[in-house]
């Protein structure tokens, strides 16, 4: 299932290395572009939404986390901040309660080796739309007040109106190989949003989704596909290239394969669909060539409505 498709057509393929030190070049090159595009895509979700901030109090101690840019002064904790040893502002400790905690949406985006992949019939990467959803739904929670941080260890929850180019900075320092999120200690009730092809196995993904439940949280499962990954438009002699240590496929007529490929799919759409049933989750399909502002909508409005 997880794999690219390559034509076989006796060109020698790049090595995965350099291949993959280009694509780190490209995506480097279009982060600013990337932000510019997600607050377009928000700008144009956020003239048909309202906000979804809630007023709610809570003094349950969670956790000591980092000062951040527009956090009131009464909610440093001195006494702590002095023991840190570190210089002010860096040093500052804000005291967050569990209420607060809660009220911060965590976010996460699939940027593995099977993520990195696009047929010849869209011009975008799984990754690239990805990350943008992402960073346009991180920039309509901030203009809603919100706090948003990613779903990585140490990570810092950000607010206000430089938050956008704080989450990719945050972004910037996740690991790319893992294609299911990281185990964190995520506060009761929180909110999650988990973007990216899920075409791993099931039992891995239950796993994942059942500790995060258990906390328990709410969120949205987001599932990114090329077009040609649900289709399987081909026809003839077709070389599948596994992209994360799985063995490369020839398949000498891929229309034989296309009605049992398209059932497999099924079934694992299918079980992602109970898994988020069961763990209180929202699940939706995004394919690449669909425009990204009717999956930011779902999104946006999945959030809201909980």
């Amino acid at each position: 299932m997880r794999s690219s498709i390559v034509w076989s057509n006796g060109l020698a393929d790049l090595s995965f290395d350099l291949a993959r030190a280009r694509r780190a070049e490209v995506l480097g090159a279009r982060l600013p572009p990337l932000l510019v595009a997600a607050r377009r895509v928000a700008a144009t979700v956020a003239q048909g939404v309202h906000g979804r901030r809630q007023v709610g109090q809570g003094d349950s101690f969670w956790q000591f986390r980092p000062y951040a840019h527009g956090d009131p002064v009464n909610r440093i904790d001195w006494r702590q901040s002095a023991r840190s040893g570190r210089e002010a502002p860096e040093g500052w400790l804000v005291r967050q309660t569990e209420w607060d905690a809660a009220q911060t949406v965590y976010l996460w985006r699939d940027a593995s080796a099977s993520m990195r992949w696009r047929s010849r019939a869209v011009a975008s990467e799984k990754s690239e739309r990805a990350s943008l959803l992402l960073l346009a739904l991180a920039s309509l929670l901030l203009r809603g007040g919100e706090r948003v941080a990613i779903i990585r260890p140490h990570a810092r929850r950000v607010s206000g109106r430089f938050g956008l180019d704080r989450v990719l900075g945050e972004l910037d320092q996740t690991r790319d190989d893992d294609d299911l999120p990281p185990r964190f200690p995520l506060p009761r009730h929180a909110q999650v949003v988990l973007i990216g092809d899920f075409l791993s196995p099931l039992e891995r993904i239950q796993e994942t989704i059942s500790h995060m439940a258990a906390t328990p949280v709410t969120g949205y499962l987001l599932q990114v596909l090329d077009p040609a990954e649900t289709t399987l438009p081909y026809d003839g002699r077709v070389r599948f290239q596994g992209l994360q240590g799985e063995r490369d496929t020839l398949i000498p007529r891929v229309e034989t394969i296309r009605d049992t490929y398209r059932d497999r799919l099924k079934r694992q759409q299918d079980g992602l669909t109970a898994i988020c049933a069961a763990a209180g989750f929202g699940f939706g399909i995004h394919h690449t060539d669909h425009a990204p502002e009717t999956a930011l909508l779902t999104l946006y409005t999945a959030m809201s409505a909980r």
